[in-house]
């Protein structure tokens, strides 16, 4: 699998899921938005840690500088 999310980007979407987990676990947010932002959360969480986003693949985007240049 060619890695297309940089570190920074992996980072901002990790601070983001937190961003969105915290307020769900102290009640802020519930119903409806609780599942969406869950979604959110959890595809930046996911995208994040294995370091690859089907939507950067599909539009030929790479955030990752190591990536080797064919």
């Amino acid at each position: 699998m060619n890695f297309n999310i940089g570190t920074f980007d992996r980072i901002v979407r990790l601070v983001i899921a937190v961003a969105i987990v915290v307020p769900y676990f102290l009640k802020f947010i519930h119903g409806t938005a609780a599942v969406i932002f869950g979604i959110i959360a959890g595809i930046c969480i996911i995208s994040g840690l294995i370091g690859w986003s089907p939507v950067y693949a599909l539009f030929g985007i790479s955030t990752n500088k190591s990536r080797k240049t064919h």
